[in-house]
């Protein structure tokens, strides 16, 4: 194995060795593409980047580990990913670019850990991300072997980021904010949210991010889907968007206003920014994750507007809601199993405050931070105030 290559993936063998053994999981078959990409030090095909689907099947990569035998590794891969691997080579020692759909993917795996892998192993599988064909498959291949669900396992892994991560995060937090200004300088009375979106994809593009989704607001509609509605002076603009960096995703919110913001929006801001300031304030290292979730709470509570506003907090990297995970069902339905454990420094986090004000709109401000040993380095600091048009 190339030792190189080794060095630079974002987790170690022992520990993901300690997490199956405490899985009871022998083999480890990965088929979720952040997963895959993961596991991989940071590659994902982009011929599959936009959709699955082709022909009468979807593409399906597998990542084949067997616990303590880094040497067995396998990546099972399409066709056409033969020519990625000959101008960069992945780290995994058998490469197997055999596939054109899951069936031939799992089949494919399925004879890889019958090579090298247990008799019988304890098989660890993402359900959620496992096809039906695919899963019959290996159910058909191992009757007698337990299908353990790994996504828990696959979560602690991801959750303390390298420093190269968090660069990544930090890069694309960023290229966010600065995408977010230029296109709220350049929009302007009568823009439509599908131009002012469609700008957005361009200036996060332009900053070498790959763009996933912008939700916008305008006057005082609460509703973030694109549509024909127009900026009118005087009215804010709530921009929240998500852009990938190499597989790290910066997710961030800002507010822009057509014109000087009058003391009522100068006010609800400052409530919005009091509660994160809040939340910030218990961020560090060995802090539990749900001290940062009631200092918020509790700081919310006392604002004039706190029956129209919510806070919220959650784990950010490879997906936009990943470990620690600090609240229960809100509004994305998970549990809440970090709140009583303490934070790690490495691990990334969202912190979002949002206000649906029933006469000026959707107010909010969304951020992304590291946790440190001492607090918290927070990313993409700028443009958390009022942005202001060029074009008013």
């Amino acid at each position: 194995m190339d030792q190189a290559a080794l060095a630079a993936l974002p987790y170690s063998f022992a520990k993901l060795d300690d997490l199956m053994e405490k899985a009871g999981i022998d083999v480890l078959l990965v088929t979720s593409k952040h997963n895959t990409q993961y596991l991989l030090g940071g590659y994902r095909f982009i011929f599959f980047s936009a959709m699955d689907a082709i022909g009468h099947s979807r593409y399906l990569p597998v990542i084949a580990y067997v616990k303590g035998a880094p040497d067995k590794t396998a990546y099972v891969a399409n066709k056409m990913e033969g020519g990625e691997h000959a101008n960069h080579p992945f780290w995994t020692p058998h490469f197997l670019p055999m596939s054109w759909g899951s069936v031939d993917s799992m089949s494919e795996a399925v004879r890889h850990v019958r090579d090298h892998g247990p008799a019988s192993p304890r098989i660890g599988v993402e359900p959620s991300f496992l096809p039906m064909n695919s899963a019959k498959v290996l159910e058909a291949a191992f009757p007698n072997a337990p299908l353990i669900d790994a996504t828990g396992l696959l979560e602690r892994l991801r959750a303390v980021k390298t420093d190269a991560e968090r660069a990544l995060l930090k890069q694309a937090s960023e290229a966010i904010t600065g995408a977010m200004q230029a296109t709220i300088r350049a929009s302007g009375e009568g823009d439509s949210k599908f131009q002012i979106i469609d700008r957005l994809r361009r200036e996060e593009t332009e900053r070498g991010l790959q763009f996933e989704y912008c939700l916008l607001t305008l006057g005082a509609s609460h509703n973030r889907a694109a549509s024909s509605q127009t900026w009118n002076s005087g009215e804010v603009l709530s921009i929240d968007s998500g852009g990938n960096l190499k597989g790290y995703i910066g997710d961030i919110c800002r507010m822009g206003v057509l014109g000087e913001p009058d003391a009522e929006l100068i006010d609800l801001l400052a409530e919005v920014e009091t509660v994160q300031q809040a939340a910030f304030a218990k961020i560090r290292a060995g802090a539990l994750g749900g001290d940062l979730i009631a200092a918020g709470e509790a700081e919310l509570a006392r604002q004039p507007n706190r029956a129209c506003t919510d806070f919220f907090a959650h784990g950010m990297g490879v997906i936009t809601h990943e470990a620690p995970f600090l609240m229960t069902n809100h509004p994305v339905a998970y549990e809440g199993t970090d709140a009583s454990h303490a934070l790690e420094a490495g691990m990334v986090l969202s912190v979002e405050t949002t206000m649906l004000h029933p006469r000026r709109g959707f107010i909010k401000l969304e951020d992304t931070l590291a946790v440190t040993e001492a607090g918290y380095e927070l990313f993409g600091t700028t443009g958390r105030g009022w942005n202001i048009s060029e074009r008013r």
